[in-house]
């Protein structure tokens, strides 16, 4: 049986997104190895100081760490993030070997998670972005819009994320993309909220979605859904607001999940380029990408075994079903935000 990471784990009050990279050595790769294997065990320990938190942790290897930690076999669509440039907006590629995105009902418990870990790798990893995530209000995000509509739901979560029998030696793993979004909350609050209702594509107070007759083909959910042979390919987000009031830094963390990168990759696409070309999300003039990076997400299966000596693909069974990691029952709900900026509520 193939354990998969926690990637479907319901919404959450609070979370932490930590990107770090490996120092250079052999001792230090030596010492993520080691720490791949132990992070389950180390989950399980801070989880169990208050179960009904709800604690997760997600971690994703990115690609040139896995070339220097494991080699090959590696995962069919591992590379880096696509850095993509269109007139002003750029969506930025920036460096990170390892991601953990951790969550729970309390902030307590993501601290003292992300303390735990760079504990764990003192010396051998150094943080290069570390955001805290929070839920606001009635699952809005800092644009004022609700940001909780259209994830996939029930086992449409894990058709999504979890990449199976197409490159079956990482069955039960998945990739993640993350950007960090920086608002102009003056220039965005100066709009009407008609305005802005036509380029999130969705009315502000109800977050109904707009008739299809008077929303531009240039909204936000309208650039963000993707199709193909007549059927929408869904990913799954976590995203959260963060912000700093005493610098004026307000933000969206856009973290989605995916069996294959392709689907985000054509979001952010349509978002950054248009579709046409030309035809981008309006969204861009008050929010801008400082931040980008393509992460692998192994199973837990494959994670507790990255340090044997066998190839890292063979330690997965191609034939061995896939099921979620077990999860705490009582969790909380949430919300969604830039990048495909509608996301929904899950495992209800």
């Amino acid at each position: 049986m193939v354990v998969a990471q926690p990637v479907s784990a319901p919404l959450t009050r609070a979370a932490i997104f930590l990107v770090v990279t490996i120092d250079p050595g052999p001792d230090h790769r030596a010492a993520v190895r080691t720490f791949c294997a132990d992070l389950p065990g180390l989950v399980r320990a801070v989880e169990f100081r208050e179960l009904e938190a709800g604690l997760s942790c997600v971690m994703g290897i990115g690609s040139d760490a896995w070339d220097q930690l494991f080699g090959d076999p590696r995962p069919a669509e591992l590379h880096p993030f696509r850095e993509i440039h269109a007139g002003p907006r750029h969506a930025v590629s920036t460096p990170g070997d390892l991601l953990f995105h951790i969550r729970a009902k309390r902030m307590d418990l993501c601290f003292e998670m992300a303390a735990q870990i760079m504990a764990r790798l003192a010396g051998s990893v150094s943080a290069v972005d570390e955001v805290h995530g929070f839920r606001y209000f009635d699952d809005r995000d800092l644009l004022g819009f609700v940001d909780g509509t259209e994830n996939p739901r029930g086992e449409a979560v894990i058709d999504a994320a979890l990449i199976g029998e197409e490159d079956a030696g990482f069955a039960g793993g998945s990739y993640v993309i993350v950007q960090k979004y920086l608002h102009d909350l003056d220039a965005w609050n100066a709009l009407s909220t008609e305005a802005q209702e036509r380029i999130i594509g969705r009315h502000k107070l109800s977050d109904v979605e707009l008739d299809d007759a008077i929303k531009p083909s240039s909204a936000h959910n309208a650039l963000t859904t993707v199709t193909e042979n007549g059927k929408e390919l869904a990913i799954v987000r976590d995203n959260m607001p963060f912000g700093r009031v005493g610098t004026g830094e307000y933000g969206t963390y856009f973290i989605g999940y995916c069996r294959t990168p392709r689907v985000t990759e054509l979001m952010i696409e349509n978002m950054f380029v248009g579709r046409p070309p030309g035809n981008y999300d309006r969204l861009l003039d008050f929010s801008r990408a400082v931040t980008g990076t393509l992460f692998f997400v192994p199973s837990v299966t494959l994670l507790e075994s990255l340090n044997d000596d066998a190839p890292a693909a063979a330690i997965a069974d191609p034939a061995s079903p896939v099921e979620p990691a077990a999860l705490p029952s009582a969790v909380a709900d949430g919300s969604l935000g830039v990048g495909s900026l509608k996301g929904e509520k899950r495992h209800e």
